[in-house]
């Protein structure tokens, strides 16, 4: 087994979540230490600069000063986070195998053939003194594949010692996505749509708050169902997966018109709807749905899964043992581990690739 650390700095750009897990890439032996450091205004503020710099790349190696200066931040943001977690869980950096970097997603355009994740993985290797696999979804995205999620075949991982299935893993963060997983078959997983991004750019617009915390705001709201409908009317949710969002494909949507607490009634109506979408690609009716990612601390937005999704059973993953926080972060330690063992990290029915295929970059120190 392999001591391997995990990251990840989501689309909903709230801070960074680091794990630590023994595993060999296959099974997990055991769930260690996991630490979260969230962004401050000010570093939010660079990293939504690299997003709007980069929306009209054509090179994902070019860095202009603004991403250039949010790669530095987030690498040092990353080195920091990680003594953290080792400090807290009384570890060496000896003692680490590999350190799975997934970086900060800044544009993903998978249809161009482009996707950047910015964080420098050699820099981190060098001053960790730790192996580090990272650029994980440039290779699926060369080979003609969406990019993402990559997340399923850990979430398959999780699943075995469960026996009720199919069983959907729904992830809430930025966008949000889904993993079918139906006994040792490979897993069915692609975007639904929005996650997190619109309610949270409601409440930074209008508020100047980062988030609605507990989904408070959106509860005492009334979803505006005209509104609901127009939007899943997109001609994303009428494309077959694989199928992959860019965060700023559904970061807000014309909802200018309602008060706040419709608003956020209604994005939240719109995220749920559109997860409930999803189920008409599986092959068989999910028996169980979990939810993780910031989105499962939303109650507002747990309820109206658990009424569009009836009488499918609708857990979080706290309620099932997992940290919904930590699971993205594990997952990429997972993936760290599956790398260099050139084990496959993305597969036809997830990705949309020809064949099962690794990823990933490793650099030693």
């Amino acid at each position: 087994m392999a001591v391997a650390i995990g990251t990840m700095s989501g689309t909903s750009m709230d801070g960074v979540d680091v794990a630590l897990i023994e595993t060999d890439g296959e099974v997990v032996s055991r769930f260690g230490a996991y630490h979260s450091r969230e962004y401050s205004p000010t570093e939010r503020h660079i990293l939504r600069g690299a997003v709007k710099a980069a929306q009209d790349m054509t090179d994902r190696n070019s860095r202009p000063g603004p991403i250039a200066d949010a790669e530095t931040l987030i690498t040092e943001i990353h080195l920091k986070a990680i003594d953290a977690l080792l400090q807290q869980a009384g570890a060496g950096h000896h003692e680490v195998d590999v350190v799975g970097f997934h970086g900060q997603t800044i544009l993903h355009r998978p249809e161009r053939k482009l996707t950047v994740q910015i964080g420098d993985g050699a820099l981190l290797a060098k001053r960790l003194k730790v192996p580090v696999v990272y650029d994980f979804r440039v290779a699926d995205v060369a080979a003609g594949g969406q990019g993402a999620p990559l997340v399923p075949v850990f979430h398959r991982a999780l699943l075995r010692a469960f026996d009720d299935g199919p069983i959907v893993v729904v992830n809430i963060g930025g966008v949000a996505n889904v993993t079918y997983i139906d006994g040792d078959s490979d897993p069915v997983a692609f975007d639904t749509g929005p996650g997190n991004a619109p309610m949270d750019e409601l409440m930074l617009s209008r508020s100047g708050k980062t988030m609605d915390l507990n989904g408070t705001v959106a509860a005492s709201g009334k979803a505006d169902d005209k509104l609901v409908a127009a939007a899943l009317d997109h001609a994303f949710f009428k494309t077959k997966p694989p199928k992959s969002l860019d965060r700023a494909d559904f970061a807000r949507f014309e909802l200018n018109t309602l008060s706040l607490p419709n608003a956020l009634a209604t994005a939240a109506s719109i995220i749920a709807s559109s997860i409930a979408l999803s189920r008409k690609h599986f092959p068989k009716e999910p028996k169980r749905w979990i939810v993780a990612g910031g989105g499962a601390r939303n109650p507002t937005l747990v309820r109206l899964l658990r009424e569009k999704l009836s009488p499918a059973r609708v857990q979080t993953a706290e309620e099932i043992g997992w940290q919904s926080s930590a699971v993205e972060a594990q997952a990429f330690a997972f993936l760290a581990v599956r790398s260099i063992k050139n084990l496959p990290l993305s597969f036809p029915k997830t990705t949309g690739v020809p064949s099962p295929m690794t990823g990933g970059v490793l650099v030693k120190p």
